[in-house]
């Protein structure tokens, strides 16, 4: 009875973590220096979904893990930046994170509107069990 409840919340969780790990990438798309302050830029990060099971009580979809976007990081030529390349084909070139903000928005959109149609489900789901309640009360 309340699969389809447990359904739309799976696809909730998986959008609201993949809507964390966005603004993560929109925060962190100028940052050229890991923690330490070494020149490592941030490198783009995106969720992997799986299917749950469809004959265990594990139905929906399932954040599987964040991986690491294995693109190249975008090179932007600046000579007096203090992370600045020093030798090399490519000195005075920083390197950036490997994010497109306006792919991260779409993302961003593409997310959000996930979250509402599974929230549109949960609420469909949960008013047809109110219903049932009532027809049987």
């Amino acid at each position: 009875m309340f699969t389809a409840l447990d359904i739309s919340t799976s696809g909730l969780v998986a959008q609201r973590t993949r809507m964390d790990v966005i603004a993560g990438n929109i925060a962190m798309s100028n940052v050229t220096e890991d923690a330490a302050g070494n020149p490592n830029p941030y490198q783009r990060r995106f969720v992997v979904f799986k299917p749950g099971s469809s004959i265990s009580e594990t139905q929906g979809v399932h954040v599987a893990g964040v991986e690491l976007d294995p693109s190249e990081f975008r090179l932007v030529y600046d000579p007096g930046h203090k992370n600045a390349i020093q030798e090399g084909p490519n000195a005075g070139y920083v390197r950036y994170p490997n994010i497109d903000p306006a792919t991260e928005y779409v993302n961003a959109m593409e997310a959000s509107r996930a979250y509402e149609a599974n929230l549109a489900s949960y609420e469909l789901s949960k008013s047809m069990i109110v219903s049932s309640l009532k027809i049987l009360a």
